[in-house]
């Protein structure tokens, strides 16, 4: 179904996969503390423009431009996420610190503070992500859902968050975003579903936690959203799809949070299932029909199509570490991501050709903003590596009780 055609190779273990909204671009947070982003070739145009066709993209001869790499976080770069509009990269690590760049550059215009814990600790993030223009959401180990108004201007900014929630009594291990309402004006979401621990819960802008779900006796890490389903009786065609540590893959029905309504053994062996870590919703223009990428511990990538509701293919993203960043850019291109390596794969029918072992080295651009070397956190690194999911491995060494510092990184 799919075949690498790309291997980028990182300097330390991957933490966090962000992709662009609506360019080719992939940004990587790493657990040394480094954030690099990387531009993929644009595929073949029908337009006769020259400077964004190029059509050895397809054949795997593209080149992969380093537009910037900087040590972002003192201590490892937990969570990446993207602003709506694609301009702005939020990044979060374990010192403790929000840091929003702009993506083009990667020069920081905001920082944000993330609450203490009430021993004075660090609460290192495991999750961020703007919901909107106007609201960033962030999650942490303690179990607590910050909520930022992104209108306050920088020079305004408050340590304290506009709301604060905590949805599970575990961390939170994944967010995704309900589509927005036919009555909505602003065409943004405003509820998100949350998994942590054994449960699942909805989340709403203005009305806090709404829901959360029975004890489904098996850890729930990943989650998708996925709408256009045949919709038939009760079912509305919409459902959640989210992934527990088992190898089991759950179907949610959209407003009926109680339980789950169907299903997926998505991976089993001799010793049990490998932890689904992380999903991808194939965009519709692939022709693929409703399909969900599952990138599981064990290092595999298995694709499941929904409605038959079966496994139909898979590929190895590595034959040791586990997938733990997925997703499709705007070309329609699958990006994996985990150890030290990120693969780009186009689908198999197109990339006669192209094999596997294809590599592209990236750019020797170094624009680190920060002094400290990247061998001062490696005892850190290899910590907080082992604890990613569990989120108790805290870096005290870059905790700092500032805030909205303009331009300073």
């Amino acid at each position: 179904m799919f075949d690498t055609v790309c291997t980028l190779p990182l300097p330390s273990d991957l933490f966090s996969q962000a992709i662009h909204p609506e360019e080719p671009v992939v940004s990587v947070g790493l657990a040394s503390g480094h954030v690099q982003t990387f531009r993929l070739p644009f595929e073949d145009s029908d337009e006769d423009d020259d400077a964004v066709s190029n059509p050895s993209a397809r054949n795997g001869k593209g080149h992969i431009d380093t537009m910037w790499k900087t040590r972002r976080h003192k201590g490892s770069c937990r969570t990446l996420g993207f602003s709506t509009d694609g301009q702005t990269l939020y990044s979060a690590g374990t010192d403790g610190i929000v840091k929003a760049a702009k993506s083009e550059t990667g020069q920081v215009e905001n920082k944000i503070v993330i609450p203490y814990e009430k021993d004075g600790s660090v609460d290192c993030p495991t999750i961020v992500h703007a919901l909107s223009p106007q609201t960033l959401l962030l999650a942490t180990d303690s179990s607590a859902l910050h909520l930022y108004d992104l209108r306050v201007p920088y020079s305004k900014v408050s340590a304290k968050p506009e709301q604060s929630h905590h949805p599970h009594d575990d961390y939170v291990a994944s967010l995704t975003p309900l589509p927005a309402s036919d009555t909505s004006t602003s065409g943004f979401s405003k509820q998100w579903v949350t998994t942590g621990g054994t449960t699942l819960a909805v989340t709403d802008l203005r009305r806090g936690v709404m829901v959360r779900s029975e004890d489904q006796e098996e850890e729930l890490i990943s989650s998708v959203y996925m709408g256009g389903l045949p919709s038939s009786g009760t079912s509305r065609g919409q459902k959640v799809i989210v992934g527990g540590a088992s190898g089991i893959m759950t179907l949610w029905e959209k407003g009926a949070w109680d339980d789950q309504d169907e299903r997926i053994r998505v991976h089993r062996d001799n010793e049990g299932g490998d932890a689904i870590e992380t999903m991808a919703v194939a965009p519709d223009f692939l022709g693929k029909g409703k399909l969900v990428a599952a990138g599981l511990s064990n290092g595999q990538v298995k694709f499941v199509r929904i409605g038959p509701n079966k496994v139909v293919s898979e590929v190895v993203h590595d034959e040791i570490e586990g997938v733990v960043g997925l997703g499709f850019d705007v070309e329609g291109r699958l990006v994996s991501g985990g150890g030290q390596v990120v693969k780009v794969w186009h689908e198999a029918a197109d990339n006669a050709g192209a094999g596997a072992g294809d590599k592209h080295m990236m750019d020797s651009d170094n624009s680190d903003d920060d002094s400290d070397s990247e061998a001062e956190v490696r005892p850190q690194e290899a910590k907080d590596r082992k604890k990613r999911k569990k989120g108790k491995g805290k870096d005290m060494s870059g905790g700092q009780h500032v805030m909205a510092f303009h331009d300073l990184d």
